[in-house]
């Protein structure tokens, strides 16, 4: 709903082009796209996946013409079977809404080829951060990687206590988020690593790994410090942040 409800969520992804050179194409890492091993997706064209229920009918409606970009996908598959991990092509699965809504926002042309890398709630945090490092080269290539996921994700808190889009930040909340930037300030990889496990009420901000594990192949990829480019929450649970690595 980030596409339709005000935000300043929805402001900063409405200017992600203003933050990066234009890219050939993008790599998205999405909640969405959870496989048992490594997938990735190699068709040209890219049908947009309503993976969801109980909206709207007008976000039923939306479309994401992107293409998709074969020779990319193969070397996204090539780099990571280098670093050995077993991975697939898929050339018939389209765009999750992880991928296409922020892509909506960042690009409403759909003018940039889009591929996607699946994450794995089959494996640990740091399986996907050396995913991350294995894709690290194609940064060269003018490739934009990009992991979209969420920093705090309890959507039971949403649905059973009924909060609205403006409700209060709980401090249980606020305290992950803020416990994630301190560490990445000091370069704590391996504390963010295990933010779940040792960050304060890490469980209860994610009773399930699959929206913070693109968190870490995008860390693999980008290298580097980490700069929070966004810092806000929707819900008063879902922190949206956004970092930016290397």
């Amino acid at each position: 709903m980030i596409l339709f409800e005000p935000s300043p969520a929805r402001d900063f992804l409405a200017g992600l082009a203003t933050h990066v050179a234009r890219p050939d194409a993008i790599l998205m890492i999405s909640a969405h796209h959870d496989m048992a091993e490594a997938v990735v997706t190699s068709g040209t064209d890219l049908p947009t996946i309503h993976d969801f229920g109980g909206f709207p009918q007008k976000l039923f409606d939306l479309r994401y013409p992107a293409k998709g970009d074969p020779a990319l996908a193969e070397a996204v598959a090539q780099l990571v079977a280098q670093a050995g991990h077993p991975v697939f092509l898929d050339p018939a699965r389209g765009l999750d809404h992880g991928a296409w809504v922020p892509l909506m926002l960042g690009w409403p042309d759909a003018d940039v080829p889009v591929v996607q890398l699946s994450i794995s709630s089959a494996h640990p945090p740091d399986w996907h951060h050396r995913i991350g490092e294995a894709i690290a080269p194609l940064r060269e290539r003018n490739v934009l990687i990009i992991g979209s996921g969420s920093l705090t994700h309890n959507l039971r808190a949403i649905f059973v206590e009924g909060r609205n889009h403006d409700a209060p930040v709980p401090e249980w909340v606020s305290s992950f988020a803020d416990w994630i930037k301190d560490r990445f300030d000091a370069g704590d990889t391996d504390a963010v690593l295990h933010a779940v496990e040792r960050g304060p009420d890490g469980r209860a901000n994610h009773p399930t790994m699959d929206h913070i594990l693109p968190l870490f192949t995008a860390m693999g990829a980008g290298g580097g410090p980490a700069e929070r480019l966004h810092h806000s929450y929707t819900y008063g649970v879902l922190a949206m942040d956004a970092y930016r690595f290397g």
